[in-house]
């Protein structure tokens, strides 16, 4: 369940409105890397961690919740740096303030384009966040990573909380105001901590490389195919010893002749390293029944529920 408590997780406070400013803030409400999208994609992904991973299922949990009150934070935000726009908006009256500040179609279309840069503050939402991008575009469910495995999962989430934090560190600079710039910072910083979460939850799943189950043909793991016609450019993602599997790298200077003369890389054999054909099957039938198992032993046969209640006195469930 949840439960809103109205204070929010930070305080948010503006110096003074700045119409332009909340348009370009929509892109953390609604946008592919905004809170939205990183509280319903760890949201998502909890549900197939509970049963076999439920540390990992507590992490998800807090920190998509978290999310949300980011997204709370951002519009609460965005609400500030509109304050006066609502208001005005309901005013009929010819000579509302805002009237008074537009005379003429010259003076409003300046406004529209220059003061607001994202009219459907004034035509759609009244003057209220929107769960678009910056653009205007739809917030979709497109946006949201959910694989059910967790370490695909991880490393998709490593990656939404730098697009995120690089997101609020653009935002910055196109901000005077040191009140929003000091929630912003805020909001990079749990970034920032948010990913040294994931990164450590990941390290506790071993083993963890290559994502999934599969481990990955060796003929294919270690070279490097030279596909351009410039200069080589060597360095340690082409020689030396590979980051995960310790395999050293393979340059494949003329990928053509290569694959001519290995009838398509059909008759590569494995160079460089210590694993072979057999051992990765045998690897992958391993690590297949410890991850089948892990799952399988955590699923109830027969009658399920979904949390388990304290009896009552009288034998039956609350």
């Amino acid at each position: 369940m949840f439960h809103h408590v109205k204070e929010l997780q930070f305080n948010v406070r503006v110096s003074e409105p700045d119409p332009r400013f909340a348009a370009l803030l929509l892109e953390q409400f609604g946008g592919g890397n905004g809170e939205l999208k990183a509280a319903m994609q760890y949201f998502v992904q909890a549900f197939g961690a509970r049963r076999p991973y439920p540390d990992k299922y507590d992490l998800l949990m807090d920190i998509a919740t978290e999310e949300f009150s980011h997204l709370e934070i951002v519009g609460a935000t965005i609400q500030l740096l509109l304050q006066g726009i609502n208001g005005e908006l309901k005013n009929a009256a010819d000579n509302s303030e805002l009237m008074e500040t537009l005379k003429g179609k010259a003076a409003k279309e300046d406004y529209i384009h220059h003061a607001m840069m994202h009219p459907e503050f004034l035509v759609h939402s009244g003057g209220g966040p929107m769960l678009t991008n910056c653009q205007g575009v739809p917030w979709t469910g497109a946006y949201v990573n959910a694989n059910n495995d967790l370490s695909v999962d991880l490393r998709s989430d490593i990656a939404a909380e730098s697009r995120a934090k690089i997101t609020y560190e653009y935002l910055m600079k196109f901000t005077d105001d040191p009140y929003v710039k000091e929630t912003l910072t805020f909001l990079m910083t749990r970034e920032i901590a948010h990913y040294q979460m994931f990164e450590a939850a990941l390290a506790t799943i071993q083993p963890n490389f290559p994502p999934g189950v599969l481990q990955g043909d060796p003929r294919y793991s270690n070279k490097y195919f030279n596909m351009s016609d410039t200069n080589k450019v060597r360095g340690p993602w082409n020689e030396g010893l590979s980051t995960q599997l310790q395999e050293e790298w393979q340059y494949i200077d003329n990928p053509e002749q290569c694959v001519h003369e290995t009838q398509g890389l059909c008759d590569v054999k494995p160079e460089g390293t210590e694993r072979t054909l057999k051992s990765v099957k045998e690897l992958d039938a391993e690590l297949s029944e410890l991850r089948s198992t892990e799952v399988n032993a955590a699923t109830s046969k027969g009658k399920t529920q979904w949390n388990s209640y304290a009896e009552s006195e009288n034998g039956h469930g609350r």
